[in-house]
């Protein structure tokens, strides 16, 4: 039991793409207009040219105009913006990505290929895959047999394939983990 899963999942595959943008010299309420259109908390702010220099989020909206009580038809993004824009590479790893995040306390990330923003990547979405990574790994484990050994009693950690509560002490009986309890009575 000493070989390690690996299972790499990277950026292009979760992330949002194309990310959407506004200019610098976007008025906040206009901001908030396209965050409502797309359903997003984040819009990333681009300059003249085109090229990302921070981002807007539906938290620099209520804390840095509304509790100010700033008029958001006055307000300019680049007056309210996060900056400068964390970014990564498309073929990072979520877990790297997820660490940049931390290390930044930030919860969005730019994606950039070759110069060019092509995405935006958020702790949301890491979050949400990871019910399903675990599942993954979990069967990954059992089919190579680093959870058990066909024919043997050895025992796992989780869900009771019965009862369905958490166990800290599975047993496979049957083709199946047991907790104690489901063990008895089978």
């Amino acid at each position: 039991m000493s070989e390690r899963i690996s299972l790499k999942v990277k950026v292009k595959s979760i992330m949002s793409s194309p990310a959407i943008i506004a200019k610098a010299d976007d008025k906040v309420s206009d901001i908030a207009k396209i965050m409502d259109f797309h359903d997003i908390g984040s819009v990333i702010i681009t300059d003249a040219e085109g090229k990302p220099i921070g981002i807007i989020t539906d938290m620099d909206i209520i804390k840095r105009v509304i509790a100010k009580n700033l008029n958001p038809y006055e307000v300019k993004a680049k007056d309210v913006m996060s900056q400068p824009l964390i970014t990564v590479d498309p073929d990072t790893d979520i877990t790297d990505a997820a660490k940049l995040m931390s290390y930044y306390h930030v919860k969005r990330l730019g994606v950039m290929y070759k110069g060019k923003l092509v995405g935006v990547i958020s702790s949301k979405d890491i979050t949400a895959i990871m019910p399903e990574l675990i599942e993954i790994i979990y069967e990954k484990a059992r089919i190579e047999g680093l959870i058990v050994t066909p024919g043997s009693e050895e025992v796992a950690v989780g869900y009771c394939e019965i009862c369905g509560q958490w166990s800290d002490l599975l047993t496979f009986k049957n083709g199946k983990f047991l907790c104690k309890d489901c063990v008895e009575e089978s």
